[in-house]
């Protein structure tokens, strides 16, 4: 397994690539090269703006005013998704599912507009199968393009200050034009194998957010019954072995009833189906609970909350 880890600080820096930095461009040459982001949500928005210190960004989304605080910011933005890839060294896709991904890249003919010897990197999480018949699509209709697999670890905070989990797979050759953009978003980049490697790991550690998230939730649920402050819950977890940062953030998101989108709800979902679904045979009986009562969650309305909105679905007892 091939690791990169991000290029620590300099004595006195902050260990990010600065404005003038000189990737090998497409065809080898010295030219700056293009890194395109298709998809500026909570995720796309973030790592288009780490980029950007650095490196020249176009971006373009599905919604125009996506878009708008990254223009205001002064990044290019495209007029449409075929403009954003055109002479693009590497190309970054961030979107929610495999059929936005299919809409933008095939049925709006942005494959063909790919720089020959351009890389593609599809960092939304959308599934085994769907990376894997992209990459076949692609390899049929424009062979010279690379396709990365390279789905990421972390929500809005990690994304925002660069700080990314970055799941790779693909060709080893993909590594040495990805470096630099990869190093600006991420705090480690760890490549894992073949195409595919990459969503495999992402479906396996979303499944352990999920239950991690959903056991918080109840956990704090049972604790309502039973007469334990919220505070007393955390003072006992927290410092000891049942730690874990994560969980003891959206405990306090919880706590303050804060449901602002750091990773949606509904796409939480997405992800615990994609790995039922890559399972196969019977559902791990957990995750199969768990996609109904967050069936029921979003159905509810609180798909577009966070995560930690798992917490409003739960039943309330009126005490007795």
């Amino acid at each position: 397994m091939l690791e990169l880890t991000a290029r620590g600080p300099a004595a006195g820096g902050t260990g990010r690539r600065r404005k003038g930095t000189v990737m090998a461009g497409v065809n080898g040459s010295d030219a700056r090269t293009v890194v395109a982001v298709i998809g500026a949500g909570i995720m796309g928005s973030a790592m288009a703006r780490n980029l950007a210190a650095g490196l020249d960004v176009r971006v373009w989304d599905r919604s125009a005013p996506a878009t708008g605080p990254l223009a205001d910011a002064g990044m290019v933005v495209a007029a449409s998704a075929r403009d954003a890839v055109a002479d693009a060294g590497v190309v970054i896709t961030m979107l929610p599912t495999a059929a936005a991904v299919e809409s933008v890249i095939f049925d709006g003919g942005v494959a063909a507009a790919f720089a020959e010897a351009s890389v593609w990197a599809q960092m939304g999480t959308i599934g085994v199968q769907a990376t894997l018949g992209f990459r076949d699509r692609l390899a049929a209709v424009r062979p010279g393009v690379t396709f990365v697999d390279a789905p990421v670890s972390g929500s809005k905070g990690p994304a925002e200050q660069g700080q990314l989990l970055i799941l790779a797979s693909g060709p080893e050759t993909a590594a040495s034009p990805l470096r630099p953009v990869f190093d600006a978003i991420g705090r480690k980049t760890v490549w894992l194998g073949q195409v595919g490697q990459g969503s495999i790991v992402k479906l396996v550690v979303n499944a352990y957010l999920s239950i991690l998230i959903e056991g918080v939730a109840e956990t704090m649920e049972l604790a309502d019954r039973l007469g334990i402050s919220h505070q007393q819950l955390a003072d006992v977890i927290e410092g000891g072995p049942l730690d874990a940062p994560l969980a003891g953030a959206k405990l306090h998101k919880m706590d303050r009833g804060d449901y602002a989108p750091e990773f949606p709800l509904e796409w939480a979902l997405k992800d615990v189906d994609l790995a039922i679904s890559a399972a196969g045979a019977e559902a791990p009986p957990l995750l199969a609970a768990l996609s109904g009562q967050w069936h029921t969650a979003v159905a509810a309305g609180h798909g577009r909350q966070d995560i930690s909105a798992a917490r409003l679905a739960l039943p309330h007892p009126e005490p007795h």
